[in-house]
C-alpha cells in the first residue's frame, strides 16, 4: 500500500505496529525512518521509538545515534516527557568525558523549551535538581575529614548551583509551587533572601491568572481551539515571548493538522521574535502537517528569502510544495506566483542579461506549461482563466526588460485563450501599449477591442474616441466614429432582438400562468360535481356488486386517463382531494383471510378531506411498509412522545390495502416541528421520512431534503464501501483524522445501504488532511474513494413537448398536497384504450360532423359498463 501511497498515515503505523509486534527490529527502524520523513511524529510514536533503540544501545557509537534521535525528536513538537526522557538518558553518559556538562546543558536547553509550562514543567525542575544533588553528595569530604580549598571552593559553587535552580523556579508561575517553595525553606541553611520571596509572590499572583485558562484546558474535549486561543490571546496582552511562544507550541502539539493556528504563529515569529533557526524551523513543521494549504508553503519561502536561506535550498522547498497535493487548481497558481516573485526580486535588470533573467524566463515558461499540462489534467481547469501569470510576464518584459515585441506576443496569447470578449483585458493591453509602446499599437488594440468586447463595449468606444480626441488626425477620428457607430448600432440590435425575446417569453409565461389558473377553477368545480353523485354512484355499485357480467342501468362518468386516445375508464382514489375508491368484487366461494377483511372494513371508512389550513400542525409521514396491519395505532404510539396527537389519516388504496403514507395532525404546532426529528427512524425494518406537510402547487419550490446539495469543504463523501460497514466502524477509520461531527449513511427508501457515505469534521484542514490519507484505503477489501463532499447539480427534467397527441389528451388529473401516487400508473393495453372523440368515417375518406368543423356539439361517448368491458375482451 504504501508503495502506490506513500502518505497513508495509517498504513504507515499499521506497519510499525506489526513489526514491532514481530520483533524485526531493522525494518522497523527503517519503516520509522521513513514515517519520520514525511510527517512529524506525535510524542508517543518518538517515546516507543526512543525507547526501542535505548535497549538496544550498549556501545558509545550507539549511543550518539540514540542522542541522534533525542534531538530529532524535539524538534518535531514541544514535549516535556520527551525533553524528559532525554535529559534522563544522558546522565547515564556522566562518565564519559565532557558528561557533566553535557547533561547540564540539555536540561538547560528543556527548561527553555518547556520550563515554562504551567502544568508539567516543574518535573523538569525537580529532575534538575536531583541530578545537581547528587553531584553535591559525591563531593562531599569523608566523614571526619577536613576538605581541601578546591574541595570547598567545589562544594560552595555546587551549592550555589542549587539555590540558583530553586530562585529561578520559584520566580515562575508553576502548578504547586508552594510546595517547591517550602521544600527549599527547608533545604536552605540560610534565610530565603527577600528578592526571591518577592518574585515568589509575584509568580503566584500570575499563577492565579493563568489557573482559569489551565482549569479550562483540563475539563475541555478535544481539540480545545477555543480555550487555547483564549490563553493565547491572554499572554499576547502580557507580552512575554517565551510565554506566548510555549502557548502556542502547547496548542499546536494537540491541533499539528489546523492550518490558522499555524499560520498566526508564524506569523507572530515573522513580525517579533524573528529568530531564522526558531522561525524556519516553526515553518518547516507546518508545511509538513499541513501539506496541503498553500498559504503556509508560500510564507515558509518568503521566511527563507526574508533569513537569505540559499537559493538551491528555495528552489527545493519550491519543487516539495509542487508535489504537495493542493485541492484547488488556484493553490497552484499561488505557489507559482510566490515563487515567480522571489526570481524576480533577485533579478539586476540594470543588466542587459544575466543567469537569474534567464531563469526567470524560463521559470514564467514553466509555470504557463504546467498549469497547461498538470494542473488542467488534474483539475479540468489550469485555476488561472484570466491568465494573471503571463500578463505579470508581460509587465515584467515591457516595464523591466523593455521588450515590448515579447510583451505583445504573450497579450496575443492572452487573448486567444477566450479572453478577448472582456473590455477590462483589452483596456490592461492598452494601458500597457500607453506606457510602453506606441501610439500605432494603441489604435490597433483599441480596434480590434472595439470589434471582440461584448460585455461593455460602450467604454471601449469611448476609449478610442478619447484617444483619437487628443491625439489622432481627422481621418483617424472619422474612422474610430465609423467604427463605434456600426459597432453600437450592432449591439443595440443585438440587445433589441434579445429584449423581444425575453418579452415574448414572459408572455407566453403569463399565458401560462392564465391557463393553469383556469383549469385549476374548471377542475375544483368538477370536484364539486362529483361530491354530489358520490351518494348515487355508491348505491350503484351496492347493486352490482358481486355480479361481473350484470350491465348496469346507470353509472356516473369516471376520470379518464391516457396519453393520447384517452384510456378505459379505470377508478382511482385519492385520499388528499377526498375521492372515494370503488370496491372490488366479492368471491364468496373463497372465505376472506384476516388480511381481506381488514382491507374490506377499511373501504367502508369514510374519507376525509385534508384541510391545508392545518398544515402548520400537521407532518407528512412515507416510505412505511405496506404490510403495516393498524398504522393507526402503531403511529400513534410513535408520535404520542412528540405531543398530543389530535388525528392520524392513513392512505389506503381503492382496495382497502394501506399505501405506505399517512398525516398525523397534532394539537399544537411546537409538537409537529418535534415530530420532524423522528425523520428517518426505523420502523419494521424500513427508515421513516417525516417531513413538514406542505402543498406543493401553492409552493412549487419547496424541498423537503435537509442536507446541503453545495460544496463544504469540511465535510467528505466516501464511496466503494462494504455494504455491511457500521457506522461504528467507519467512525474508527475516519477519527484517526480528525474530529468527527457526524456520519450519515446513504440507504435506500427500504433503509439497505448503498456503499455510500458522508462524513463532517470540525474544520477543513481535518477534512483535507482525511482526504489525503484515506483515499485509496481498504476497508473489509473494498477500496474506497475518499473526495470533498460537493454533490452534483440534479438534473431538471425536460418539459413534455407539445404535440399532436396532447389535443386528445384526457385532462390532466387534480392531486393532492403530496403530488401523484407512486402506483398510479396506467396497466391498460393501448388496443383497449378508447378515443375520447370518435371519428366517423364519410366516403371519399372525408370525416363528417368531426369536432373542428360541426357546429353541433360532439355527441358524449356512451357509458361502458362491467357487461360493455367483458364483451370488448372476448370480442378481443
Amino acid at each position: 500500500k504504501l508503495s502506490i501511497n506513500a502518505f497513508d498515515y495509517n498504513c504507515h503505523l499499521d506497519l510499525i505496529k506489526l513489526l514491532r509486534q514481530e520483533g524485526e527490529l531493522v525494518k522497523l527502524r527503517r519503516a520509522r525512518q521513513k514515517m519520520s520523513e514525511l510527517f512529524p511524529l506525535t510524542e508517543e510514536i518518538w517515546l516507543d521509538w526512543l525507547k526501542d533503540e535505548i535497549k538496544m544501545a550498549s556501545e558509545s557509537s550507539e549511543r550518539e545515534k540514540v542522542y541522534e534521535l533525542f534531538e530529532r525528536a524535539v524538534k518535531d513538537y514541544i514535549c516535556p516527557e520527551i525533553w524528559l526522557e532525554y535529559a534522563q538518558y544522558s546522565i547515564g553518559g556522566i562518565g564519559q568525558e565532557g558528561g557533566i556538562e553535557k547533561v547540564r546543558s540539555i536540561f538547560e536547553r528543556a527548561l527553555t523549551a518547556v520550563g515554562l509550562h504551567v502544568t508539567k514543567g516543574t518535573a523538569l525542575w525537580e529532575a534538575y535538581r536531583e541530578f545537581e544533588n547528587a553531584i553535591l553528595e559525591t563531593a562531599q569530604p569523608a566523614p571526619g575529614s577536613v576538605p581541601l580549598p578546591e574541595q570547598q571552593q567545589m562544594l560552595c559553587s555546587q551549592l550555589e548551583k542549587i539555590h540558583a535552580l530553586f530562585r529561578r523556579q520559584l520566580g515562575i508561575p508553576l502548578l504547586d509551587m508552594e510546595a517547591s517553595y517550602a521544600e527549599y525553606e527547608e533545604w536552605s541553611e540560610e534565610p530565603i533572601p527577600e528578592t526571591i520571596i518577592k518574585n515568589y509572590k509575584k509568580a503566584l499572583q500570575q499563577l492565579e491568572k493563568c489557573k482559569p485558562y489551565e482549569e479550562a484546558l483540563l475539563s475541555a474535549e478535544t481539540p480545545k481551539l477555543a480555550e487555547y486561543q483564549a490563553y493565547i490571546d491572554f499572554e499576547m496582552k502580557a507580552g512575554d515571548p517565551a510565554r506566548i511562544q510555549l502557548i502556542y507550541e502547547r496548542a499546536l502539539a494537540e491541533n499539528c493538522l489546523v492550518p490558522d493556528l499555524w499560520a498566526r504563529y508564524n506569523q507572530y515569529l515573522d513580525r517579533q521574535l524573528k529568530v531564522k533557526e526558531l522561525v524556519l524551523s516553526a515553518h518547516d513543521r507546518a508545511v509538513r502537517n499541513c501539506p496541503w494549504t498553500v498559504g503556509l508553503w508560500i510564507r515558509y519561502l518568503l521566511a527563507m528569502e526574508r533569513h537569505k536561506v540559499d537559493h538551491c535550498a528555495i528552489s527545493e522547498i519550491f519543487e516539495k510544495a509542487l508535489n504537495a497535493g493542493f485541492i484547488q487548481a488556484t493553490d497552484y497558481v499561488e505557489i507559482w506566483q510566490a515563487y515567480l516573485d522571489y526570481l524576480r526580486r533577485r533579478v539586476d535588470f540594470t543588466q542587459d542579461s544575466s543567469k537569474e533573467l534567464e531563469e526567470l524566463r524560463s521559470a514564467f515558461a514553466r509555470a504557463v506549461e504546467y498549469l497547461k499540462q498538470e494542473v488542467e489534467e488534474r483539475f479540468s481547469e489550469s485555476g488561472d482563466p484570466s491568465c494573471t501569470i503571463m500578463q505579470n510576464w508581460a509587465r515584467v518584459e515591457a516595464r523591466l526588460c523593455n521588450n515590448m515585441q515579447k510583451a505583445r506576443e504573450l497579450w496575443d496569447n492572452i487573448m486567444t485563450k477566450g479572453n478577448a470578449k472582456y473590455a477590462n483585458m483589452w483596456l490592461e493591453y492598452y494601458n500597457l501599449e500607453r506606457a510602453h509602446g506606441d501610439t500605432q499599437h494603441c489604435r490597433k488594440a483599441l480596434h480590434r477591442a472595439v470589434q471582440c468586447t461584448s460585455d461593455y463595449p460602450e467604454h471601449v468606444c469611448e476609449v478610442l474616441l478619447t484617444l483619437e480626441r487628443i491625439e489622432g488626425t481627422l481621418e483617424d477620428w472619422d474612422a474610430a466614429v465609423q467604427k463605434t457607430e456600426n459597432r453600437l448600432a450592432r449591439v443595440n440590435e443585438q440587445r433589441a432582438k434579445a429584449a423581444e425575446k425575453e418579452a415574448a417569453l414572459a408572455k407566453l409565461e403569463e399565458e401560462k400562468a392564465e391557463q393553469r389558473k383556469q383549469s385549476r377553477a374548471e377542475k375544483k368545480a368538477s370536484k364539486k360535481a362529483k361530491k354530489t353523485r358520490t351518494g348515487d354512484k355508491r348505491k350503484a355499485e351496492d347493486d352490482d356488486e358481486g355480479e361481473w357480467g350484470q350491465e348496469e342501468e346507470e353509472q356516473p362518468s369516471k376520470r379518464h386517463k391516457g396519453d393520447g386516445d384517452g384510456l378505459l375508464a379505470e377508478e382511482e382514489m385519492e385520499v388528499e382531494t377526498g375521492l372515494f375508491g370503488r370496491s372490488g368484487p366479492e368471491r364468496p366461494d373463497h372465505p376472506p383471510n384476516q388480511k381481506e377483511k381488514a382491507s374490506t372494513s377499511r373501504k367502508d371508512i369514510p374519507k376525509v378531506l385534508h384541510d391545508s389550513s392545518k398544515d402548520n400542525v400537521t407532518v407528512f409521514v412515507s416510505n412505511l411498509s405496506y404490510n403495516m396491519a393498524d398504522p393507526e395505532a402503531k403511529l400513534k404510539e410513535l408520535f404520542e412522545s412528540c405531543g398530543e396527537v389530535a388525528e392520524i389519516r392513513p392512505v389506503f388504496s381503492n382496495k382497502g390495502t394501506f399505501r405506505g403514507y399517512c398525516y398525523v395532525e397534532f394539537k399544537e404546532e411546537k409538537s409537529a416541528l418535534q415530530a420532524l426529528g423522528l425523520d428517518r427512524k426505523v420502523v419494521e425494518g424500513r427508515p421513516m421520512f417525516v417531513s413538514p406537510c406542505v402543498d406543493k402547487n401553492k409552493n412549487p419550490d419547496f424541498k423537503v431534503f435537509r442536507y446541503s446539495t453545495t460544496l463544504e469543504k469540511h465535510k467528505l463523501f466516501i464511496s466503494g464501501l462494504p455494504f455491511s460497514c457500521t457506522k461504528e466502524e467507519l467512525e474508527d477509520v475516519c477519527k484517526a483524522h480528525g474530529n468527527v461531527k457526524d456520519i450519515r449513511l446513504v440507504t435506500n427508501r427500504a433503509g439497505k445501504p448503498k456503499g455510500l457515505a458522508y462524513v463532517e469534521y470540525e474544520n477543513e484542514a481535518q477534512a483535507s488532511q482525511a482526504v489525503l490519507k484515506m483515499d485509496g484505503l481498504t476497508v473489509k477489501e473494498h477500496v474506497i474513494k475518499v473526495a470533498i463532499s460537493n454533490p452534483p447539480l440534479r438534473k431538471l427534467p425536460d418539459k413534455p413537448e407539445a404535440g399532436r397527441a396532447s389535443q386528445f389528451a384526457a385532462p390532466r388529473q387534480a392531486y393532492g398536497a403530496r403530488g401523484k401516487g407512486r402506483t398510479q400508473l396506467s396497466m391498460m393495453p393501448r388496443a383497449l384504450q378508447r378515443q375520447n372523440h370518435p371519428v366517423t368515417k364519410a366516403e371519399n375518406g372525408m370525416v363528417q360532423n368531426s369536432p373542428a368543423t360541426s357546429s353541433e356539439p360532439p355527441e358524449e361517448p356512451k357509458k361502458m359498463s362491467n357487461a360493455d368491458f367483458a364483451r370488448m375482451l372476448l370480442k378481443k
